[in-house]
């Protein structure tokens, strides 16, 4: 029983490690900076497999929905912009608010954030 149990929670944190299970779908990097400006929320650079990126995921919760998710491996700018605030690294979760950026912020950074644009 507890083999099952084990195998089906491995299933589950594989499901969402490496698919767009948690993450919504990816605009690419300029339509993603493009929708962010217009909404006033943070571009969240990521890319599956990343555990840092799930955990990010799962501590936002809904409002994290809210945020614009760009899945570096899908498109070479957004790999592009990564690399260029992070000394040529891929490292993700990169977090972007306007000019200001974050690499692997704490989740209530990103939160605030969120939370900004509602207060306007």
């Amino acid at each position: 029983m507890i083999s099952v149990v084990v195998l089906v929670v491995a299933a589950v944190v594989l499901l969402v490690t490496v698919t767009p299970v948690a993450f919504p779908r990816s605009p690419g990097d300029a339509a993603g900076r493009a929708a962010a400006e217009a909404r006033g929320v943070p571009i969240v650079y990521w890319r599956p497999g990343c555990t840092f990126c799930v955990r990010m995921r799962l501590a936002l919760g809904r409002s994290g929905g809210r945020a614009v998710w760009v899945n570096i491996h899908r498109d070479p700018a957004a790999a592009a912009r990564v690399r260029s605030v992070n000394d040529g690294n891929e490292t993700v979760p990169t977090v972007f608010v306007g000019d200001e950026h974050r690499t692997n912020p704490p989740p209530s950074w990103v939160r605030e954030r969120l939370r900004r644009p509602a207060e306007r």
